[in-house]
Parts: structure tokens; sequence; C-alpha cells
């Protein structure tokens, strides 16, 4: 196994520096994918979670003035993520509103949704959050080792063009840094691509429950809203 890392490392080391170039290019965009996949592993697991916990409170029967309330103080302790948000967004622009007492009911239901609407937009950011770089880095990294590979077997070429008694074994070496390239990059863009697959599934399912968490939600504020005109 060692003998292994050591021929890969000297391979690395013997390229030419435009190969080089490409394959630091490729590792950086690797530990930085890495580094982002577990931020986000650990964040979709944190909002879900929290959706779970939130929805399971909110459905318990509580009095929602309470739970505002008690989220406020979780607020001050903690972030607050996801549907939480949504909630307190949409109940403190809904008590605002009512407790004006000159608004009428559409007016008090359309800025509380209003509201649930902007604090949407928002989580969805948060949950959205680096996907745009894994979706790059699945989708150029492929390229960017070709690139170094055909420089290098170029360079090979070349070299086998000036040498009168070239054989397979003159060139071998040069091939072979070359072809590095390829695997680096591949072994950057696979697990990119399979995160950002994951990731976007899971940001979109924990999207359509938080828009349907707001509907009922704002069913709710509908129906109190009207109840006490």
């Amino acid at each position: 196994m060692n003998s292994e890392s050591l021929s890969i490392l000297h391979l690395i080391a013997g390229a030419s520096l435009p190969v080089q170039m490409v394959m630091g290019i490729l590792i950086l965009a690797s530990i930085t994918s890495w580094v982002m996949i577990f931020q986000r592993v650990i964040y979709h697991r944190k909002a879900s979670l929290a959706l779970k916990a939130f929805e399971s409170h909110f459905w318990s029967g509580i009095d929602l003035t309470q739970l505002y309330r008690q989220s406020n103080a979780d607020a001050n302790r903690n972030s607050i993520e996801g549907v939480e948000k949504i909630f307190r967004a949409g109940f403190k622009e809904f008590s605002r509103l009512r407790q004006q007492g000159s608004t009428d009911p559409d007016a008090i239901m359309e800025g509380a949704q209003r509201s649930m609407r902007v604090a949407l937009t928002r989580e969805e950011e948060k949950l959205e959050n680096h996907l745009p770089f894994l979706a790059s880095v699945a989708s150029v990294s492929p390229y960017i080792g070709l690139f170094g590979t055909v420089w290098g077997i170029m360079n090979s070429f070349r070299g086998l063009a000036n040498d009168h008694q070239a054989t397979l074994a003159t060139v071998a070496p040069g091939i072979s840094e070359a072809l590095v390239a390829t695997a680096i990059g591949l072994f950057a863009a696979i697990p990119a691509v399979l995160a950002y697959n994951r990731f976007s599934a899971n940001a979109d399912r924990l999207m359509t429950r938080y828009q349907t968490f707001s509907e009922e939600f704002s069913s709710i504020l509908h129906r109190q809203v009207h109840s006490n005109k």
C-alpha cells in the first residue's frame, strides 16, 4: 500500500508544471467539496430534526401565543432553523396587524402570508447553500482533468518525436503522469455529483414540508381572524 502511494506521489511530482497546476486545482476543489459535503450533512440533518420536533409540538394542541413566546425564548438561546422561523415570521406579523384594530381580516392574512413567503425564501437559500459549487465541481472537474491528461500526453509524444530509439517504456511514465490528472478529476467529480443529487432531493423534500406547514398554518390563522371578526 505504501509503495502504491509513493508511486502516485512520484507520478505527481514528475509531471510537468501545467499538469501539476491542474492536479493542484482539482485537489483543492475536492477538499473544498468534502468540507461543504460534511457541512451540508450536518445542516440538513439539523433541519430535519428541527422540523420533526417543531411539528410535533405545534400539533400537540398548544396555544399559538404560548408557542410563539417559547419560540422567542429559544431564539435568544439558540439559532432556530427551518419551519420554526416560518412560524415566528407569520405569527409575529399576524399579531402585529391584529393589534392595530382597524386592519381588515384580508389585510391581516395577506401580511402574515407575505412574511411567511419571505421566511420560506430565506430557508430555501439556506438549504441550497453550497449546492451550486458542488454542481460546478461535478460537471467541470472531469474536463479539467482531461485537459491535464491531454497536455501531458502531448508532451510525451513531443519527446517521442525527438527520440530516434523511442520505445513504449520511454513514453509510459509521461502518459502515466498525465492519466493521474484524469483520475484526480474523477475523484473530485464523483462525490460532488452524488452529494449534489442527494442534497438537492433533500432540500426539495424539506421545502415541500415547509410549504405544506405554511399553508396549514395560514388556514389556522384564517379561521382565527374570521372567527373574531
